[in-house]
């Protein structure tokens, strides 16, 4: 499947890549424009174009009741919920963006739809699920609004955080979603329709956004707002616990783009180090302990007693930059740190070995970016608590399991690293209004 959106003759750079299945726009305009459009202008991204599923019936509520850690029963129709899921041993299985359509109608987008579909298998459910391939277009950036406006004609600012309404757009024949929701960690929306209707409404949003900047985001730089904003992503900086479940593996289309390659430092036989729980997140405060869900005994064990924290590392620059120079030189080289995304998604089978300047194991380090707008190189890391603490020196070891490794200093940063107003918290009087007078 896939969808031409966006090509014309100016955009020369355009690349594409095929990711889960999908032909999707790699870069459009250049990484460091777009890594800063998040925060001095907007973007708009399709890459999650196409991934959808419906779950209706009378049972449906029950039955995300059961697959998920969240309270789905205090849910307003027309708004959003990020539901985690979890194994019999706790691990995540998998986390999506649900939406209540209605009282016994949701969906979800850009997630693993295996989930529902085996949850199904029991047949204790009345209920059923079917896929659907629309449009999703995020716009994000403190212009984000603006442009919107500037599309629809009319003010948007009605319009609350995680919730999604009707809207039109002059020109375009059928009625489209508005959801204030996005990945960018600050402002941002997504816009979704019909997958016949995206590229007339993709050409219209980047027409509209002309003056105020808008930038095309592609998937080599999709993985940075994720790492700035504290995102913890499946696919991005690990893996489901899917990927270990033999029903899941015995349907060869599903397995095909669920299951990574297992690089870094840290042995690929140990796919555990790079599965993650709820608690090592920080998505613990998410669960409602007063139903029954799939892994509930193994969460409520690790939140009595837990172990990891999620935290941000950031790399010391004179050891990068030897991982650079030994490209320049003779004999063996260190791995290359791919820029702006040091291991390019899907990449969550990706886990490199953290250690204290002593040697002793303390955590994993994964999603390793560059921040062109911080100008650092950071990563997301699964820590000991005992060693969590901000400005604790570690050593991240950089490179392939049995290939030539870089121990690389790190120190114990922010999480998350972005530091500008949140999408729920952010001042809509300061974004100029785009209704046309």
């Amino acid at each position: 499947m896939s969808m031409n959106i966006g090509v014309t003759p100016m955009q020369a750079g355009v690349t594409y890549r095929y990711s889960f299945g999908n032909m999707v726009v790699w870069e459009a305009d250049p990484w460091p424009e777009t890594s800063l459009s998040w925060k001095e202008s907007c973007y708009i991204h399709a890459g999650i174009s196409g991934g959808a599923q419906i779950i209706k019936g009378p049972d449906a509520q029950k039955l995300l009741s059961r697959i998920s850690i969240n309270d789905v029963y205090n849910w307003k129709i027309n708004c959003s919920k990020h539901l985690v899921m979890c194994d019999e041993n706790g691990y995540i299985y998998n986390h999506a963006l649900f939406q209540r359509d209605a009282e016994d109608e949701f969906r979800t987008f850009a997630g693993n739809p295996w989930p529902v579909m085996k949850e199904l298998q029991t047949e204790a459910y009345d209920a059923e699920a079917e896929l659907e391939a629309p449009f999703i277009f995020q716009i994000s950036g403190p212009l984000s609004l603006t442009v919107i406006e500037k599309v629809t004609g009319e003010s948007q600012r009605d319009l609350k955080f995680l919730y999604v309404k009707k809207v039109r757009i002059p020109g375009v024949d059928e009625e489209l979603e508005l959801c204030r929701i996005g990945m960018s960690g600050t402002l941002a929306y997504e816009f979704r329709g019909p997958w016949e209707l995206g590229p007339q409404v993709y050409e219209i949003i980047c027409e509209a956004g002309k003056e105020y900047d808008i930038k095309r985001l592609g998937w080599k730089t999709y993985t940075v707002n994720h790492m700035e904003g504290g995102f913890p992503q499946q696919t991005v900086g690990f893996v489901t616990s899917v990927v270990i479940d033999p029903l899941f593996l015995a349907v060869p289309e599903l397995a095909a783009i669920g299951v990574q390659p297992y690089t870094g430092s840290i042995d690929p036989s140990n796919v555990y180090a790079r599965l993650r729980t709820p608690v090592e997140v920080d998505w613990a405060w998410m669960a409602k302990l007063d139903h029954d869900f799939i892994g509930r005994e193994a969460l409520e064990k690790e939140m009595a007693s837990p172990k990891r924290k999620i935290v941000n590392l950031k790399w010391n620059v004179d050891d990068v930059i030897d991982i650079y120079r030994s490209h320049f030189s003779g004999g063996d080289h260190y791995k290359i740190i791919e820029l702006p995304c040091g291991q390019p998604q899907p990449a969550g089978g990706h886990a490199d070995l953290v250690t204290t300047l002593e040697g002793k194991a303390i955590g994993v380090s994964s999603c390793t970016t560059y921040s062109y707008y911080y100008r650092d190189m950071i990563s997301q890391c699964i820590i000991d608590l005992d060693e969590s603490a901000l400005g604790n020196e570690v050593l991240v070891h950089w490179g392939d399991f049995g290939k030539r490794i870089k121990k690389v200093r790190a120190t114990v940063v922010r999480y998350p690293y972005l530091d500008l107003p949140t999408n729920q918290g952010y001042d809509l009087s300061t974004v100029p209004s785009g209704v046309p007078e």
